[in-house]
């Protein structure tokens, strides 16, 4: 019988965006966010293939006795939807589809994003409730969410989550999705918050 999935959601923790590891800031962000999960049971934590989700998926494991970090395609880094400009409000279209299109077509995968939102995202079979973690990038946190809330594909570009930021969704038999928490920061030190986040939109 179906059984309520606790999703809980990711980005990794500040990276060098040359190298693609973590940065002595996102060592320390990645850390505390495994603490926060602490208290979980999870059934899986699953991670983008990437280094920074990676260093940070073993970061938060180190907290979660028994939780072997297991990578993932579904959760790597792509864009997960190519929006029309029909779909688009006419007065964001260009912005939106310059942004897109800036990114390599290998990295446009709405294939993978559909596997994602089939494999992380849903009741679950069973008979008790599980906990599922995803670290994974700031496109597909935004993709889920809007897909919870039943929004407009193309809107996961408004959304913009923060390293180490925590989303959590409840995926209830016979209920729909309910966004718990979204990029939740309050288990990162004030100095830690809100890397990663777009400075005009910094709290």
């Amino acid at each position: 019988m179906p059984a309520t999935r606790h999703l809980y959601l990711a980005r990794h923790a500040n990276a060098d965006p040359t190298t693609g590891d973590l940065t002595d800031t996102g060592r320390r962000q990645a850390p505390r966010l495994g603490h926060r999960l602490s208290a979980l049971t999870p059934r899986a934590l699953h991670h983008g293939p990437l280094p920074r989700a990676t260093q940070t998926a073993h970061l938060v494991a180190d907290h979660l006795p028994g939780i072997h970090p297991h990578p993932t395609p579904e959760a790597g880094d792509y864009i997960p939807h190519i929006p029309t400009r029909q779909e688009l409000p006419p007065e964001h279209a260009d912005r939106i589809l310059d942004f897109v299109h800036a990114h390599p077509a290998t990295e446009r995968d709405p294939a993978l994003a559909h596997r994602a939102l089939s494999r992380f995202t849903g009741p679950t079979d069973g008979d008790h409730d599980v906990h599922d973690i995803v670290i994974t990038h700031a496109y597909l946190v935004g993709r889920i969410v809007c897909a919870a809330l039943g929004a407009p594909a193309w809107t996961w570009t408004a959304l913009a989550p923060a390293n180490a930021a925590l989303t959590v969704i409840r995926y209830a038999p016979d209920r729909a999705p309910a966004l718990l928490t979204f990029n939740d920061v309050s288990h990162l030190d004030p100095d830690l918050r809100w890397t990663g986040f777009p400075p005009h939109l910094t709290p």
